[in-house]
Formats: C-alpha cells, structure tokens, sequence
C-alpha cells in the first residue's frame, strides 16, 4: 500500500462493524493493518451474508487490505505473542484498536507497561461496559418509533447499522488524534467509545432532543417524507417510484417549474396565508402540496422529466433493490474509481470498493482483498514479533497458530 498513511502499523483485535470498518479505514488509506483472531475466527468469520459454500461476504468487505495472523488466544505463549505485536517497536506503531472486551492481559494498564506511548482505541457498548449492538441501541434511543408509515404504530428498525458505520470511523478520528498527541509529546493514552454515546451524541446533535426537551415534541412517524421541509416519493405512469426532495429554496422552485404546478401552489399559499418558499410551511402543509404533484407523476414516465429535473437542479432518484442497483447504477461498477473487480479468496471474482477518499497528495489505491484467515501469521511473527524460524516453525507443530 502507498497510500497517505503508508509506514503507520496499526493492530486490530476485533469483531463484527465498527471496529473492523475502522481498520480497514486505515488500511485503504495506506496503514498496515495487522488483524489477530482465533484459531478457528473471530465471531464475525462466518457472518451473512454468505456465498453457497458458506464463505463470508461480510468479513471479506470489512477487511479488505489487512494482514490476518491466526492465533490460540488463551494459550500463554499466544496472549504473549498477541502482546508482542501490538507494543513491537517503531514509531508509527503501538497503534491498537479493539472492541473486544478483555481484561488483564489484553487491557491498556498492562499493554502500556510493555509499550508507555501506546495508543489504545476501545468501543464499548454502552458507557457502564454492557454489551450493545446497533440494532439494540436504535431502539433504545426512540427511532424505530419515529420511522415508518404515517399513522403506524409498530417501530421499524433500520437495515442500516448506522450507528457501527459512524462508530467506525470516530474510531479511526479518535486513534489518529490521540497519534497526533503522541507525535508532540510522546504520550500514549486509551481512548474509549461507547456505542450507545454515539447514537446519543447524534440524537441531540440532529436536535431531536432539544426538540423533546425544549418543544415537548416526540416526533410522529412521517412516512417516506423529509422531516422539516419538502421530500416525498411518488408513483409515475411507467410504474416507477420516485423520490423527489424540495430540501432548499432552488430545489423547490425547480420542482415546481418542471412539474408545472406554479399556479396551484400559488393558490395554496394565497390560501393558506404562507409562503411555500419556507421549508417548515411545506413541511407543515406536505399532504396538500403531495395532492398537487402526485396526479403529474402519475402521468409522466421517468424518462419524460429526468433529463428536465437534472438541468432544473432538482435533487432526486428512483427506487432501487440491492440487485437492481447494481445492475443499473454505473457509481457501483468500475467506471467508478472507487470501485474494481478483484478476485477474492475463496470466494471469486466481484466488484469491491477501495476508499472513497482522494486526496491531492495520494493517489487513489486500488482495492484490495481481505485475507485469508491466518494467512499472514509466518510473515507477521517474522517481521513484527520478530521470533526466529525454529519457534515459528514450533509454533505451527504445536498448533498455537495456524496459517491460511
């Protein structure tokens, strides 16, 4: 990797989102990011979605770019060795990411008498040191309560693990600050992240608890309308559906022009005493403005006002399923350069994407694929722990760690 963190070495004891996503992060960015699971795999090494031979898509996707040693992590001479890598020596090492809840020997009070600049990024669940999960904390803090049909009463979960995807790279925000911090004082520290801290941090970040707080408003469900301004989904006469957002005062005016409906909107705000114009009125008066669009898009097939909205500056897309998506979208194929078609282990040959970051002074790298479980672990006790070829050798007989 020759990315823009090319020399940093960063070790991962990890299992299911937020943590893998956060080394492989860095990974895609140049880092060496060196992953230690168990003999038989972390809890993750058989996530679905699966291929037909049971081969984990979901890990390959979150640990493209990584090293993987394979290692018994409850024999002493493995716990030692897990030690070893991650306080090795180097200045752009002693960098460790975990989600793995282990106290003693894998803890940062024992880590940094080996290593005392040690930097140490730790997710917890919750702030207590309870285990959660996205789909436990998105109850937790009230919105599946706010997301579904208008009028429902059931709370729907998102498919989304929202919450691991921005947890995963506050992680990565938190390893490189704390790096920063040791590269001007030469100070380690632990950093940890609570979960459910990040949901909450977003919860009123978002303003929604100041909505509660100050307001006194729990936030009804809204269907698939744009809370606090106008976006809405519509039908069309080829049996598409739309989603059309008028979020800002140009998308708005472009709607309007393209569908048409000036002069019934401007009957609606001589009416109703507002002008549309303002994001809270057309949130406010969505049903009524949803009532005079909605007879347009049953009357024009996409490939009527498509090329009209783009030029117009309107802001919207068709739905789409997973498999339609790829089959349709040109920004999830190779003519996209975040994207390539590499040939996974195990798995076969799909499109895989690389970092979504360019920067000016790095070339973009090319994905890369996630290795076989254990497939570095020689490499990495040669080069990293630094351990002769007859322990190695020892190692492998004894079965305290295992290869590819």
């Amino acid at each position: 990797m020759m990315g823009i963190l090319k020399g940093m070495r960063v070790v991962e004891g990890s299992a299911f989102v937020a943590i893998p996503l956060a080394g492989m992060t860095l990974a895609q960015m140049g880092a060496d990011v060196i992953r230690f699971d168990r003999l038989e795999g972390g809890l993750d090494h058989t996530r679905w979605p699966v291929t037909r031979d049971g081969q984990s898509l979901f890990w390959a996707g979150l640990n493209k770019g990584k090293r993987s040693i394979a290692i018994d992590m409850k024999h002493p001479r493995g716990r030692e060795i897990i030690t070893e890598i991650i306080c090795a020596p180097g200045e752009d090492a002693g960098l460790f990411l975990t989600n793995l809840a282990v106290r003693g020997w894998l803890d940062h009070p024992t880590l940094s008498t080996r290593r005392a600049d040690l930097v140490m990024v730790t997710l917890l669940g919750d702030r207590h040191g309870r285990p959660a999960v996205d789909y436990t904390v998105n109850p937790s803090v009230g919105f599946p309560d706010a997301t579904g049909p208008e009028g429902s009463t059931d709370p729907v979960a998102h498919v989304l693990p929202a919450w691991d995807c921005i947890a995963g790279n506050m992680a990565v925000s938190a390893l490189l600050a704390a790096e920063r911090h040791r590269l001007r004082t030469g100070q380690g520290q632990a950093v940890q992240i609570a979960l459910k801290d990040v949901a909450a941090a977003m919860l009123g970040n978002l303003g929604i608890i100041g909505e509660v707080a100050v307001n006194g408003v729990d936030r009804p469900k809204g269907g698939n309308a744009l809370y606090g301004a106008y976006g809405q989904d519509f039908v069309c006469a080829d049996g598409e559906r739309v989603m059309v957002i008028g979020l800002t005062e140009r998308q708005w005016q472009g709607l309007v022009r393209v569908t048409g409906t000036g002069e019934a909107m401007a009957a609606l705000e001589a009416e109703l005493g507002v002008s549309l114009n303002d994001e809270g009125a057309r949130w406010l008066n969505r049903a009524r403005i949803t009532a005079i669009l909605a007879p347009w898009f049953a009357a024009h097939r996409v490939a009527e006002f498509g090329d009209a909205f783009d030029k117009s500056g309107v802001t919207w897309s068709v739905f789409r399923s997973f498999a339609r998506a790829l089959r349709e979208d040109p920004d999830l194929s190779a003519g996209n350069p975040l994207f390539a078609e590499i040939e996974q282990p195990g798995i076969g040959r799909y499109p895989v994407p690389g970092s979504p970051f360019a920067f000016s002074a790095a070339e973009r790298e090319a994905p890369v694929s996630a290795p076989l479980l254990g497939q570095h672990t020689e490499e990495i006790l040669a080069d990293v722990a630094r351990l002769p070829g007859g322990e190695i050798a020892r190692l492998f007989d004894e079965g305290i760690v295992r290869g590819a």
